[in-house]
Parts: C-alpha cells; structure tokens; sequence
C-alpha cells in the first residue's frame, strides 16, 4: 500500500495513466543496483530515489575530487575526499528518506557483483571502463536481470536495454565483443557535463519503465547521441547466436 505521504510525493507520476498506482507500488517494492556514482551515475541516483525506487544498492570504490564536481552531480565541495558511496547516500536521503540504501563502497569483484545482481531488479551499469561493463553483463545474463548500459565521451553518448529474460535481447558483449585495449576515459579524453546528465537521465527513465512495466524499453536498439550537433540516431541491434556470453543461455 502506499500511504497518504506517498500518494502526494510521487502525485505527478501517479496521474501518468501509464503508471497510476499500480506502477508506482510496482516501484516502490523495486531494487535497483547502480554501478558507478560518477557523471551518470549521479543523475540515475537521484531520479530513482525521487520516483520512489524503493531500494538502491549503490557501488564504487572510488572517493570524490575537485575535478568530478564540474558533472557528477549529487556530490559538492563539501564532499571532497569522502566515498562517493557515502556522498551520494547523504544526498539521496535528503530529497528521499523513505528509500532504502545498501552500499558497497569497496567496489564490486566476481564473486561479490554475482550476488548483488542476484539481488535486484534492474542493474544500471554507470562505470567508465570496459572491464567492468563486461563483467556486470556477464553477471546480469547469469542472473537473467535486465541491464541499462549508458555510457559518454567527449560530446558523444550510447545507451541501450540488455535483457536476457528475452529472446530477441542481445547483451552488451553482443554488440561490442572484447572492446578496446585503447579505450579511452574520460579523465583522458574529456567529456561535457550536461551530456552524462542527459545519458543518465535516460538511463533512469529506462529503469523506470521496466520496474513500473509501461512504455517500450530500449531493448534490441543502441541509442547514439551526438551533443555537438544535438542529432539523435537509433540503431537496430540483435543477438548473437555464437556469443561467448549470452548464446548458452537462450532457453
């Protein structure tokens, strides 16, 4: 049930036919896991906290620096030196104190992130290095979780619904197979603040819509966003029958 302070905070969701009450219960006994509390990471916290996702689970090692503050928006000056973990649970309970949190400060190794997708709903991956994508997908298909892979460089954005509950879904190694030594990050390379908030408030949205169950997720389409010319451009992708990842686990 949803109580009478919970009626009127998510009231502008609740009137969306699309959602009502029903998608916002559906919400409110949701669990999220959100790897990466950096430039995408920081938006897809704070929508899920303020639609009323009813626990997230929030992962990374890393700690807050000067030169994050300029995109990874649910940190501030007085954050500097402390976990992001800590830093962005601070931030979530004062726009949301009814959420619940569970944080992994330390990161996430293979046997650890088995048992954390196991444990949610939705896997939203925010990380910044390939090596971990793979592996959040790999643990994602194991558990047949859905995953909401974003990702921003430059001026230049992806996103895209992984989810191994449907056939037609291909996963992350699908489309990207063992990636690229050289791949750049942004702390290399660069990357424009209002970008990641845009790729990680479609994440959310997309999160969104596969707890609440409305809408049409982003499955079997890479969205490509190019934020100097702002154009968008959607591409069909499809599973691949000889990947080394999700091909044994069609049923």
């Amino acid at each position: 049930m949803l109580t009478d302070e919970e009626l009127l905070r998510y009231s502008r969701q609740i009137l969306l036919a699309q959602i009502d009450i029903d998608g916002q219960l559906r919400l409110k006994n949701s669990r999220a896991l959100i790897v990466g509390l950096g430039g995408l990471g920081s938006p897809v916290a704070l929508y899920l906290a303020a639609a009323g996702v009813g626990e997230l689970h929030l992962a990374d090692f890393d700690t807050v620096d000067l030169t994050n503050l300029q995109r990874q928006i649910a940190h501030d000056t007085a954050s500097i030196g402390l976990s992001k973990v800590e830093s962005a649970a601070k931030r979530l309970l004062a726009i949301n104190p009814q959420l619940k949190l569970q944080l992994h400060p330390h990161g996430l190794d293979a046997d650890s992130l088995a048992g954390a997708v196991a444990a949610v709903d939705v896997v939203l991956d925010c990380s910044d290095n390939f090596s971990t994508r793979e592996a959040v997908n790999a643990a994602c298909v194991a558990a047949r979780v859905p995953l909401v892979s974003g990702a921003a460089i430059r001026l230049e954005g992806q996103l895209s619904v992984f989810d191994p509950r449907r056939d037609d879904s291909p996963c992350y190694h699908c489309i990207y197979g063992h990636g690229s030594e050289a791949e750049l990050t942004c702390s290399e390379a660069g990357v424009v603040g209002p970008l990641v908030g845009l790729v990680g408030s479609l994440q959310a949205l997309e999160a969104l819509k596969l707890l609440a169950g409305f809408g049409e997720p982003l499955v079997g389409r890479l969205l490509l966003i190019d934020a100097l010319g702002t154009r968008f451009r959607e591409l069909k992708v499809k599973r691949d029958p000889g990947c080394s990842v999700c091909a044994g686990h069609v049923e």
